[in-house]
């Protein structure tokens, strides 16, 4: 089912469990200039499901750096490892902020290969992750 034929009730209840934040960056939906994507974590294309399940909130910028990949390589270990599953997995236990809130830090393989793969910490989302730090408005609360 292509991600535009989602029906208003799924879309709702999938930015609903994320609590407005795409699943990857953490960046907040009410602060976006596009709406965001509801993504396949395992695309079709990969045999992934339109379950809820594999279904989740991506900002564009995730959303386009995602695109079908499930897997990327370390840039410590140079080990290929899975993307991180936010159905799965504990964003916790794979990222963590850095000293000013701005930059993401991969705490695991999994969690460095996805930022390096969904290039979490592009020059953008840092500059609004800054400003919105500033505002109180970063890191969103009780995400988890």
């Amino acid at each position: 089912m292509p991600k535009s034929q989602f029906s208003a009730r799924i879309k709702r209840m999938v930015r609903q469990r994320a609590k407005g934040c795409c699943e990857y960056c953490l960046s907040q939906e009410r602060f976006a200039t596009h709406d965001f994507s509801i993504e396949h974590i395992i695309p079709t294309s990969k045999q992934g499901s339109d379950s809820l399940d594999n279904l989740a909130p991506s900002c564009q910028g995730c959303n386009n750096a995602k695109y079908n990949k499930t897997e990327a390589t370390d840039p410590i270990t140079d080990v290929k490892c899975p993307l991180f599953h936010p159905r799965n997995q504990s964003w916790e236990e794979h990222f963590s902020w850095d000293e000013s809130y701005t930059q993401m830090v991969g705490k695991t393989p999994v969690g460095r290969a996805t930022i390096e793969a969904l290039r979490l910490n592009r020059e953008k989302l840092i500059n609004l992750r800054r400003a919105l730090f500033l505002l109180k408005e970063h890191p969103p609360g009780d995400v988890f």
